[in-house]
């Protein structure tokens, strides 16, 4: 079972800006590309890194810590073995920035 959580209003995240939000304990990059908007963790799979300051060009987004570089319409590094974000749905409605996440009590271990 995933939640919708509110992470903010649509119009204060223009194309080209992001925006670091803060669910559940966990923090979330917001971007908008080219007016989509993408949410992914705030952790780099290789090292942890925050990602909320790396270098966005285009829809790559660059890890401050090592370089990797994420196309943030896949989530993934180009090439045959990539290594993948933790990404999120994001739903706009009435306005509002809706991030889903999943019930972690959906998932017990």
């Amino acid at each position: 079972m995933s939640r919708q959580i509110p992470v903010g209003a649509v119009d204060e995240l223009a194309p080209g800006q992001r925006k670091l939000a803060f669910v559940d304990g966990r923090s979330i990059v917001l971007f908008n590309i080219g007016g989509t908007i993408r949410a992914i963790d705030n952790s780099c799979p290789h090292n942890g890194a925050s990602l909320a300051s790396g270098k966005l060009d285009g829809n790559m987004l660059s890890c401050p810590a090592h370089g990797l570089r994420f196309d943030l319409t896949s989530g993934c590094t180009p090439g045959a073995h990539p290594l993948c974000l933790t990404s999120f749905p994001v739903r706009e409605v009435e306005g509002r920035l809706l991030v889903e996440l999943e019930d972690a009590s959906a998932n017990p271990r």
